[in-house]
């Protein structure tokens, strides 16, 4: 549910949460004063939680451990070790 900050003229300013679908409080539920507004708050952070994200979901710096796996993991050239392919026959 959403966190919500309310100022009273009275009370000063707090956090409600409450679902998204209700409309703004209009009346303080600590001192029963009329006027209450709502501010323009500052919780623009959320957090993924459960299953379904994976570490390939997020951009990483060329060093980090996955960029690094990765480049270990690629399939090695099958001529390398090849006699045709040192001599320049096999393409």
């Amino acid at each position: 549910m959403p966190s919500y900050t309310y100022e009273c003229k009275k009370c000063g300013s707090f956090d409600i949460e409450h679902s998204i679908k209700l409309d703004a409080l209009t009346v303080c539920p600590t001192c029963k004063t009329a006027g209450l507004k709502r501010l323009i708050g500052n919780n623009t952070a959320f957090i993924l939680k459960g299953g379904g994200f994976y570490e390939t979901d997020y951009k990483r710096k060329a060093g980090s451990d996955y960029a690094s796996k990765a480049s270990a993991e690629k399939p090695a050239d099958p001529c390398a070790s090849c006699d045709k392919a040192k001599s320049g026959e096999c393409k």
